[in-house]
C-alpha cells in the first residue's frame, strides 16, 4: 500500500498581470492536473481553466466509480477519452467565441494508483521525479526546442537560454483532434513527483530544482520555495507547481500475526 501527500501552488510571476496557468488535484482519486494556457484576450486562462475543470470532474468521476481495482490499461483509455472530450470542448468554445479563436493549453495529468503512476502530457508542461536524491524529467516536451535537441542542433545548455522557448508543437484545444502521450511509471516509497509549467522550468535549472525538492521541508514549503526561485530567476511567466510524495503505508498486524511472529 502506498500513501500520497499532494499539494499545488500557482503564482502569476513578475511580468504578467493575469495567470493563464491552472492546477488542481483530487486527493480521493489521486488525480493531478496542470495546464498552461495560450491565446490573446485572456483566452489562455479560459483554455487552461476549462481543461483542468473538465478533466478533474470527468476523470475524477470515472476513477471514483471504477475504484482502485481498475487496471492500468483501463485508466489509460479513460484518460485518453477524457482528454479527447476536453479538447473538443475547448476547440468548440474557441470556434463559437471570436475573442477566443486559436486558444489552447498545455497539459500534464497524472493518476497515482498504489505503486504506479499513469502519466499523460501535451506540450511543454513537465513532470519530474526525485528518487534517491536524483532528479529525472519523465516527460518529453512537445516543442520546437525539443526537436532541435533531438536533432543535435543545440546543446542542453543552449536550450536553457534559447529564444525559441514556448513554441510548442502540440496543444490541447487548438485542433479538432490531439494526441495525448501516456506512459506508466513504477512508484517507489520516498519518490517525489513535480508537475510544473514552463514558468518554473524556464527560470530555474534542474540542479536548483533538485536542491529545493530534496530538502526535508514540507511539500507546501518546497512548492513555495520553487515559486520564489522562479521569481528570483526573472519571473517572466506564470508559475505553477504540484508536488506529490509517495510513502509506503504502515499496515497494522493483527494479534494472531504478532503471536506467530509474522
Amino acid at each position: 500500500m502506498m500513501n500520497y501527500q499532494i499539494c499545488a501552488q500557482t503564482d502569476p510571476g513578475l511580468a504578467r498581470q493575469n495567470n493563464e496557468d491552472a492546477v488542481s488535484f483530487d486527493a480521493a482519486s489521486r488525480l493531478c492536473v496542470l495546464a498552461d494556457g495560450m491565446g490573446g484576450y485572456n483566452a489562455g486562462e479560459i483554455a487552461s481553466g476549462m481543461a483542468v475543470a473538465f478533466i478533474k470532474a470527468e476523470m475524477g468521476r470515472w476513477l471514483s466509480q471504477a475504484g482502485p481495482q481498475a487496471n492500468g490499461k483501463e485508466v489509460r483509455r479513460a484518460l485518453e477519452i477524457c482528454v479527447e472530450n476536453a479538447n473538443h470542448s475547448i476547440f468548440n468554445a474557441a470556434n463559437a467565441n471570436p475573442p477566443y479563436a486559436g486558444m489552447g493549453t498545455t497539459l500534464v495529468v497524472g493518476v497515482f494508483q498504489q505503486d504506479r503512476l499513469i502519466l499523460g502530457h501535451i506540450g511543454d508542461s513537465r513532470c519530474y521525479r526525485l528518487r534517491g536524491g536524483q532528479l529525472l524529467q519523465i516527460t518529453k516536451d512537445h516543442s520546437l526546442l525539443q526537436e532541435q535537441l533531438d536533432a543535435g542542433l543545440i546543446t542542453p545548455e543552449q536550450a536553457f537560454t534559447s529564444a525559441n522557448k514556448n513554441l510548442v508543437t502540440r496543444a490541447l484545444g487548438v485542433e479538432d483532434t490531439v494526441m495525448l502521450e501516456v506512459h506508466e511509471h513504477r512508484v517507489e516509497s520516498g519518490d517525489i513527483y513535480l508537475l510544473c509549467s514552463d514558468g518554473l522550468s524556464d527560470m530555474v535549472s534542474d540542479s536548483d530544482i533538485t536542491s529545493v525538492v530534496a530538502t526535508g521541508d514540507s511539500l507546501e514549503q518546497k512548492a513555495r520555495q520553487l515559486i520564489v526561485a522562479a521569481n528570483e530567476g526573472g519571473g517572466r511567466d506564470n508559475i505553477s507547481v504540484l508536488l506529490a510524495l509517495a510513502e509506503e503505508a504502515l499496515v497494522k498486524r493483527g494479534l494472531l500475526s504478532r503471536m506467530l511472529g509474522k
